[in-house]
């Protein structure tokens, strides 16, 4: 039997034949012909079949790291949690002033496990927490949460009432995709209002372009200006903040936590403490 390179030769030979005038059987050159087609057909077949093979061990391995590093973290969270990791009891949490947690609308409803992270991050001692849902449905259950809370107020009532600064009491405010853009809507009206009086009064041009600062001063005048989270943590599928207030987040870190059903208290202590622990530098 002959090799395909030599079949590949010998039609070469059988055209020249024929350019010639001289004529081969014609079943012997479309038999080689058919031969070399199939053996083609194989060779591509291999290919494919490598490049399949080598796919699925690339996707393999990489289940494989994901897993272990699942149980590695697992492992990590539960040593953390009973106390056999000595060094994340050193937490310095007054270096957090205010504490974001997103949650995805689905895992919204999972009011259980919504109390219990808050009441975990009541314990830690966070300051003022702002809980956010895009739906608002965290929202419709304010009251049957801050109950459940042994140590915290809502903010706009501890906001009404003046609360010190040192007053040990953890400060909730709930948040919703309909507050950013009611906020923008209503800061925007006022800047409005503000420009058309400055106007009126024929003031300085300069005093009537508006920078970050009168929005930010907007913001707070309307009442819906809460502090600048400086951690940002995300419960759900996605890695983003799920429409979380940008202008609040500009220099928030955000952490990506997992679906809300696998929270751990030793995933929150070590985000926590990783995020004391980062000397954060300011742009200008």
């Amino acid at each position: 039997m002959k090799s395909p390179a030599q079949r590949e030769d010998w039609i070469n030979y059988a055209e020249e034949l024929h350019l010639q005038g001289i004529f081969l059987p014609v079943t012997n050159l479309m038999d080689l012909r058919d031969e070399v087609q199939r053996v083609r057909l194989r060779i591509t077949q291999i290919g494919d079949f490598g490049l399949r093979l080598l796919w699925k061990l690339l996707h393999l391995l990489v289940s494989i790291w994901y897993l272990c590093a699942g149980v590695v973290h697992a492992l990590e969270s539960h040593l953390i949690s009973t106390g056999l990791l000595k060094h994340y009891e050193a937490l310095n949490v007054d270096k957090l002033q205010c504490l974001a947690v997103v949650v995805e609308s689905e895992d919204a409803h999972e009011i259980y496990e919504i109390v219990q992270l808050l009441q975990w991050l009541e314990a830690i001692g966070v300051k003022h927490l702002c809980l956010y849902d895009k739906e608002g449905i965290l929202k419709e259950s304010k009251e049957y949460i801050i109950e459940r809370l042994t140590n915290a107020i809502l903010f706009e009532e501890a906001d009404e009432k003046d609360m010190p600064e040192d007053q040990k009491l953890m400060t909730l405010e709930l948040a919703s995709a309909s507050d950013g853009k009611e906020a923008i809507t209503k800061a925007a009206n006022l800047l409005i209002l503000r420009y058309m009086k400055l106007a009126t009064a024929a003031a300085e041009v300069e005093d009537r372009v508006f920078t970050e600062a009168h929005m930010t001063e907007a913001l707070k005048a309307i009442g819906c200006k809460g502090p600048d989270p400086d951690l940002l943590l995300v419960y759900g599928p996605a890695r983003c903040h799920l429409g979380f207030p940008a202008w609040r987040i500009r220099y928030t870190e955000i952490v990506h936590m997992g679906p809300l059903k696998s929270m751990r208290y030793g995933s929150l202590i070590k985000a926590i403490y990783k995020f004391t622990m980062v000397q954060q530098n300011y742009g200008k």
